[in-house]
């Protein structure tokens, strides 16, 4: 099923951008550029959140595909604004191997002539536009179902509770990255929740689940097992962010450890011996490779990365158990419990 999804949202996500770049011709090319940015910058993902509305929708009795892909792009499309806001946030360049909105808008500007400030300027301002674009796109996807106005408000709520919640983790990550001592393994643990867990597999989960007319048991049970499933998967991406290959995930190791992001890894390793000397680096925005390397060395000889396996295997036993003690169809509890073992094994 999971080709099936992903060529659905793809095509969908294909005539959705062909619709908005059309309309926005009108108002010149950069705006239309904006529309081709933002088309890019939503191609290329893994599609989970929309393979989970359809995990759910289809496993509880759904049988509209095509509503089912349209609540799918509402949700890729809101994971594509946030991640464009949260490289403003971070100030990266670099998405999935390629350059951001904000990197190709700075560099069209470079390309006009524009000093370096006058093209980050520009670059800043395409992706938080883009990012608003998108936020209202998944919005507009959910208002236009063909479908009655209680499921739809229901849908609505979710969407909202998506935002919402992620906003609060967002602020804390950076509240905490900027924090002087760093927040205890909870807290971390609270962040990856709200920012992650919520939006992108909570989220999708429920509003499946709605969509198919599924029971409360089943909705909640859902809601349980996507908040334990997506802390792990978020806690794996954490590790991917400093252990992982660059080549298969597309993203920088050296990035959090230079933004002296807070993490499962750093939370542990500020309970060692260690953290004065991981404490001196972290967060040094002149960090090299080397210098990173370092840091790498030194959160595993801790037991950092250890520490973040257990903690993530054991959400995974925590998302299990939802799986185990609810009312749901045999097939669904089956692909379910698969995609939580791929959460904390995955390399990318």
């Amino acid at each position: 099923m999971t080709d099936l999804v992903h060529s659905a949202i793809d095509d969908e996500l294909r005539a959705v951008f062909a619709d908005a770049r059309a309309r926005a011709d009108e108002f010149g090319a950069d705006y239309a550029a904006l529309w081709e940015s933002l088309e890019l910058q939503s191609a290329g993902g893994k599609r989970i959140r929309p393979h989970l509305v359809n995990a759910a929708y289809l496993g509880l009795g759904g049988t509209d595909r095509a509503l089912a892909t349209r609540v799918g792009v509402a949700f890729e499309v809101l994971h594509t604004a946030f991640l464009i806001h949260d490289d403003v946030i971070d100030r990266d360049t670099v998405r999935r191997g390629a350059p951001n909105v904000a990197s190709r808008f700075a560099g069209r500007a470079l390309a006009r002539g524009a000093g370096d400030r006058a093209s980050e300027a520009l670059g800043e301002t395409a992706a938080v536009l883009a990012g608003d674009l998108a936020l209202s796109l998944a919005h507009r996807e959910i208002a236009l179902l063909s479908i009655d106005a209680e499921r739809r408000g229901r849908l609505l709520d979710i969407l909202d509770r998506a935002v919402f919640v992620s906003a609060a983790g967002e602020l804390a990550d950076v509240v905490h990255a900027g924090s002087a001592e760093p927040p205890e393994v909870a807290r971390v643990l609270a962040t990856l929740e709200q920012k992650t867990a919520v939006y992108s597999f909570e989220c999708p989960l429920t509003a499946g689940a709605v969509l198919a007319g599924a029971n409360e048991a089943a909705v909640g049970a859902l809601a349980r097992y996507g908040r334990f499933v997506g802390v792990a998967f978020q806690i794996t991406d954490d590790i991917l962010g400093v252990f992982g290959d660059p080549a298969t995930t597309g993203k920088s190791t050296t990035s959090d450890l230079r933004e002296g992001k807070q993490t499962a890894l750093t939370a542990h390793a500020a309970t060692t011996d260690a953290w004065a000397s991981i404490s001196a680096r972290l967060g040094d925005p002149e960090l090299d490779d080397a210098g990173a390397d370092e840091l790498r060395a030194a959160l595993l000889g801790c037991g950092a990365l250890d520490a973040a396996r257990r903690l993530a295997d054991e959400y995974v036993t925590l998302a299990r158990f939802e799986l185990d003690t609810a009312e749901l169809p045999e097939s669904l509890r089956t692909e379910l419990g698969d995609l939580a073992g791929r959460a904390a094994e995955r390399a990318r």
